[in-house]
């Protein structure tokens, strides 16, 4: 029974890391990564798709994008795409070839880039926080059944502050990776 709360919380812990790593590889940090445009859908035929299933996207150099529909008529779709979105990026078309250049950060924007870091790593805190009270409660229900006795439940409340602490410190270590790769030049 306490094995079966430990592993629920551990996997729910793990899916908000992974949540917190795909939110932040969105944050644009100066240097071209193709899943800048990840979250990015065009217009296809009716149905809303994701930029990735109707063009090759693949990164020309350190500060380009290039974007190559899969057939001739997207070409416009997907320019139109990329300019509306939030990324405030100017594609330039040649022939079949979009590309993308990234205007490089200014300093207020990279401050601003930081403060959303810090915010997404606080989010995560928290999602890591209340798995852990969930747990807790599991367990300490566990214990008015008499399904468990009052060491047990001692020592599953100490082993999930462990693996919370765990989690919280991989936290940090992916906000201050992702922080150094903004106040990069």
């Amino acid at each position: 029974m306490i094995d079966d709360v430990k592993k629920d919380a551990e996997s729910r812990m793990r899916k908000s890391i992974d949540a917190l790593k795909s939110e932040l590889t969105k944050l644009r940090t100066g240097r071209a990564h193709t899943s800048l445009l990840d979250h990015i859908t065009v217009d296809y035929y009716g149905s809303v798709t994701p930029l990735s299933q109707v063009a090759s996207i693949t990164v020309s150099d350190a500060r380009t994008l290039s974007v190559v529909p899969w057939e001739k008529n997207m070409v416009s779709v997907v320019e139109k795409a990329i300019i509306t979105s939030d990324l405030g990026l100017n594609p330039a078309v040649s022939g079949m070839n979009i590309r993308v250049p990234l205007p490089p950060l200014t300093e207020e924007r990279r401050k601003d880039l930081i403060k959303v870091v810090r915010q997404e790593g606080e989010n995560a805190r928290v999602a890591i926080r209340n798995i852990r009270r969930d747990a807790n409660n599991d367990l300490k229900s566990l214990n008015k059944e008499k399904e468990i006795t009052d060491d047990e439940l001692h020592k599953a409340e100490d082993d999930m502050q462990k693996l919370t602490d765990k989690y919280i410190q991989d936290i940090e270590t992916l906000l201050t990776t992702k922080e150094k790769d903004l106040l990069e030049i």
